[in-house]
C-alpha cells in the first residue's frame, strides 16, 4: 500500500504528507495536518475549536471514535450570566441567526483531541508534528477562492476585534491569492511544540485564555481547562452496499440515512436523486466553519478527524492569533440542558468503510446540514456506482431542506422535473459552491480526493 491524505486546503494535505514521507503513521499526519489547518484554514477551524475522529489500527484490527469536541464551560464558576451579540449571516439565499461574543465560547478539545491521537498511536516526537504549522505561520499561506468566498460571508465576526488585522488588512478584505499573515500563531505553536498539546489548557495558551476570560467576561474556567480529556469509543457499524462502515452517531445521524439509501447503480438520474432525497429528508441543525483530514498510511492505519470553530466568537487570544470557538451560540446544537463539563453535541461524521476485514477508505465532511447529504452522495458514488474518488466528489450535488431541494448545476432538465412533480420546489444553484459541504477521502488503492468546493487539497506518498 500507499500513503495518501486528503484535507481542505493544499497546505493541510502538504503537512501531512511531509509526515507521511518522513516514515511517519497515519496519527502522525493527522496530527500534523490538523496543526497546519489550524494555520491555512482559520476561516473554518482553529486549535480553540472542537472535533470528531476515528482511528483504525491496523496492527489489532480495532478502531475506534475519537471525541475531542467541545465542553460546556463553567466547572467551579460563579455561573454568571454573559451578553451575546446577535448575528445575521448570508449564506446562499439564507439569512441565519447566530450568537456571538466571549460568552459563545465552550471549552476547546481539539489539542486534547491531538494529545489523545498522538499518545495512543503517534510514532514520531511531538515537535517534528508542529512543525510543518509552525513554516505555515512563519511564512504566510494564500488565500484559496473558497476560503475567500467564506470570509466574505462571515466578515463581520471574522473582524470584529482582532481579527480586522488579520483578515482585513489596510481596511480590505483578503481576496482569492491574497496572503494570509498570522504573526501570533508562530508564539502560539512555539509555545505548543514546547509545551507538548497540553500546553492548550496549562502552558501559555491555556493561562492566555483564562486571562481573555477574566477581562472580557467569559464562561470558560481553570478548571475547565485541567479537567478536560479527549474521549476514545467504539464506532457505530452498519452495511452499506456490500461493504461495512463505521463512523459515530451524532446529530447528522448520518447511520440512518445510509440506512435507507437503496442500491443506486443502475438507476437514472432522476431515480437517483429521488432515492437521495428519500434517505436524506429529514431536519438537522446547523453547524459552519467545518474542516477534515482523512488519512491512510502504507501500514493500513487510518484517521479521519474533522474540526471546527463553529462560527467563531470574534475573539482572538492577543498575540497568538487564536479565534474563540462560537458553539455555546450556536442554539441548534443544545437539545437539552446541558450541565458544566457535559459534552455539545455534533453532527460531525468521519467514516471507514470496510471490504471484509479490509480497509478501503477513510472519509470525512464538512458542511454543516449539508455534511451528511454530501458524505452519503461521495461514498455511494465510490462504493456503489464505482465512481474514482475524486469524479465521485467533483459531481453535482443535491441537498434537500424540508421541501426545497437545492440543487448544484449539471443535473439533468428530467431531474428538476421529477422533483418537481414528487411535491418539491427546485432551487437551482448558478455555480458550484462551498454551501454542499467539503468531503476528503483516501482509498487504499493510492488514490486521494479533495473538495474543489472547499479548494481542498490532496497527496499520495
Amino acid at each position: 500500500m500507499r500513503s495518501g491524505i486528503a484535507a481542505g486546503h493544499p497546505a493541510t494535505a502538504e503537512a501531512g504528507a511531509v509526515i507521511l514521507a518522513e516514515g511517519g503513521n497515519a496519527a502522525d499526519a493527522a496530527v500534523a495536518a490538523t496543526l497546519a489547518s489550524c494555520v491555512a484554514e482559520t476561516v473554518m477551524t482553529g486549535l480553540l475549536g472542537g472535533g470528531h475522529g476515528i482511528y483504525y489500527d491496523a496492527a489489532t484490527a480495532r478502531a475506534r471514535n475519537l471525541d475531542c469536541f467541545v465542553a460546556v464551560p463553567g466547572l467551579g464558576g460563579e455561573g454568571r450570566d454573559v451578553a451575546l451579540l446577535a448575528l445575521q449571516v448570508p449564506f446562499g439565499t439564507e439569512l441565519v441567526h447566530y450568537a456571538v461574543g466571549i460568552g459563545s465560547c465552550g471549552v476547546p478539545g481539539v489539542s486534547a483531541g491531538l494529545d489523545a491521537l498522538w499518545n495512543e498511536h503517534g510514532s514520531l516526537p511531538w515537535p517534528r508534528l508542529v512543525e510543518p504549522a509552525l513554516r505555515l505561520a512563519r511564512d504566510a499561506v494564500p488565500m484559496p477562492a473558497a476560503h475567500a468566498s467564506c470570509l466574505h460571508m462571515l466578515a463581520p465576526v471574522m473582524t470584529m476585534n482582532e481579527g480586522a488585522e488579520i483578515y482585513a488588512p489596510g481596511g480590505s478584505l483578503l481576496e482569492e491569492g491574497d496572503l494570509l499573515r498570522q504573526p501570533g500563531l508562530v508564539a502560539a505553536l512555539e509555545s505548543l511544540a514546547e509545551d507538548g498539546p497540553r500546553g492548550a489548557y496549562e502552558g501559555t495558551v491555556g493561562r492566555a485564555l483564562l486571562e481573555l476570560m477574566e477581562e472580557r467576561g467569559g464562561l470558560v474556567t481553570a478548571e475547565d481547562l485541567t479537567t478536560y480529556q479527549a474521549r476514545w469509543s467504539d464506532p457505530v457499524e452498519l452495511d452499506f452496499c456490500g461493504y461495512r462502515l463505521l463512523t459515530r452517531a451524532g446529530l447528522s445521524d448520518f447511520r440512518a440515512a445510509a440506512s435507507r439509501l437503496p442500491a443506486l447503480r443502475g438507476l437514472s438520474e432522476p431515480e437517483r436523486a429521488l432515492a437521495l432525497v428519500a434517505a436524506l429528508l429529514d431536519e438537522i441543525p446547523e453547524q459552519r466553519g467545518t474542516t477534515n483530514v482523512s488519512v491512510l498510511d502504507s501500514e493500513g492505519n487510518a484517521c479521519a478527524l474533522t474540526t471546527s470553530l463553529g462560527l467563531g466568537s470574534g475573539d482572538f487570544l492577543p498575540g497568538l492569533d487564536l479565534h474563540l470557538n462560537s458553539m455555546l451560540g450556536e442554539a441548534d446544537l443544545i437539545t437539552r440542558d446541558l450541565e458544566p463539563g457535559e459534552r455539545m453535541q455534533s453532527m460531525m461524521a468521519p467514516t471507514l468503510a470496510f471490504y471484509g476485514q479490509e480497509i478501503v477508505l477513510a472519509a470525512g465532511a464538512a458542511g454543516g446540514t449539508r455534511l451528511r447529504s454530501a458524505l452519503l452522495q461521495v461514498l455511494a458514488g465510490i462504493l456503489d456506482e464505482e465512481l474514482e474518488p475524486q469524479a465521485s466528489v467533483d459531481r453535482p450535488r443535491m441537498h434537500p431542506a424540508g421541501t426545497l431541494v437545492h440543487l448544484e448545476p449539471g443535473f439533468e432538465p428530467a431531474t428538476v422535473a421529477a422533483l418537481e412533480s414528487a411535491g418539491f420546489q427546485v432551487r437551482t444553484w448558478p455555480s458550484r459552491h462551498h454551501y454542499f459541504g467539503g468531503v476528503s477521502v483516501v482509498t487504499r488503492s493510492a488514490v486521494a480526493a479533495a473538495d474543489p468546493r472547499r479548494s481542498g487539497g490532496a497527496r499520495v506518498v
